[in-house]
């Protein structure tokens, strides 16, 4: 229970403690080599069914050859560390700032500097806010870095890769199940470096009851601009079909509008009651048109199109549709 309680105030350490079934747990690397040639996420994770049944995994995601790979261990081979981020899967270890890969397909390391985190307050834990501290939500989301720079190199199916000046990401969930409608895109590649983008929309159970969920987030000259739902900002859009997704999200300050356009995807393993059971497709090549207006100034901070995105769309998206109101 003490370990349980510490890790809530710190979303990227290991929250699963003490847990033995319908649980699961990974974190999601993203890296882009500096020419943009190549991008891949690196997915580890621990999974468990409703019978106690566990694994641990990586998910490998080659997302300009649009391939994946699926890398099962035995849950004793999941190390996590107390008090810090830092995991060991065999082989293999992530932490904040590096990782290091023995697989059979991809070996080598990979060093991270400059993260840009999610402001951590004691009274509004990372990402979730206060909902970090809601017991039995469907699923958990945390932001580990926004944006950084990669050193070094990757064999990948006696490919070398170099990684030296490239861009990342790094986020995670945690839970039971994802969201049964949601989407979900993230960029750091504009034409301007130093920008990142987040931003999701999900049906989130509540109370026997559901509400549309929104997490957003901009990286801009040095300032991180957000739209959530427990921050006073609305959801004014999101609609989704099978060419694009689009969403504008506004605060007391600033209005978000995006446009991101489907690319074809690639199909990865996602939780269902703690186990890895369920598909969702994930495209790393869709391109995101951004507009961030100033309201006070009438002036846009933004209006780019952020390139190498990341973009999910998942389960019944009729349950996430907002249209403005007229």
């Amino acid at each position: 229970m003490i370990k349980q309680l510490k890790s809530v105030f710190y979303p990227d350490q290991y929250q699963g403690w003490g847990k033995t079934k319908r649980y699961f747990e990974g974190w999601y690397f993203k890296v882009v080599t500096a020419d943009e040639s190549r991008a891949f996420a690196f997915i580890p994770g621990i999974a468990m069914d409703e019978n106690g049944n566990q694994q641990s995994f990586i998910q490998v995601l080659d997302g300009k050859k649009q391939t994946a790979e699926y890398h099962k261990f035995d849950v004793n081979e999941f190390v996590p560390t107390l008090g810090k981020f830092k995991i060991k899967i065999a082989d293999n270890y992530f932490s904040i700032n590096d990782f290091q890969l023995n697989l059979s397909s991809v070996q080598g390391k990979l060093r991270f500097s400059g993260q840009i985190p999610w402001p951590n307050q004691w009274y509004s834990p990372g990402i979730m806010g206060p909902y970090s501290f809601v017991p039995l939500m469907e699923c958990y989301h945390g932001i580990l870095s926004m944006n950084h720079r990669i050193d070094g190199k990757l064999t990948v199916n006696g490919e070398a890769i170099d990684f030296t000046n490239g861009r990342g990401y790094i986020e995670k969930d945690w839970g039971h199940s994802f969201p049964s409608a949601y989407t979900w895109l993230q960029t750091n590649h504009f034409s301007k470096s130093g920008i990142s983008l987040k931003a999701s929309v999900a049906k989130i159970p509540w109370l026997g009851s559901s509400f549309v969920g929104f997490i957003a987030g901009i990286w801009i000259n040095d300032q991180l601009i957000q739209f959530t739902t427990y921050n006073g900002s609305k959801l004014l859009k999101s609609h989704i079909d099978p060419e694009k997704v689009e969403l504008i999200l506004e605060n007391r300050k600033y209005k978000l509008d995006i446009m991101a356009r489907r690319e074809k995807s690639t199909q990865l393993a996602s939780p269902i009651s703690g186990f890895m059971d369920g598909r969702i497709e994930e495209s790393m090549t869709s391109e995101i048109e951004v507009k961030l207006f100033d309201k006070k100034n009438n002036i846009f901070l933004l209006n780019d199109i952020g390139k190498n995105a990341g973009l999910e769309v998942a389960g019944n998206v009729e349950e996430i549709i907002v249209m403005p109101q007229v």
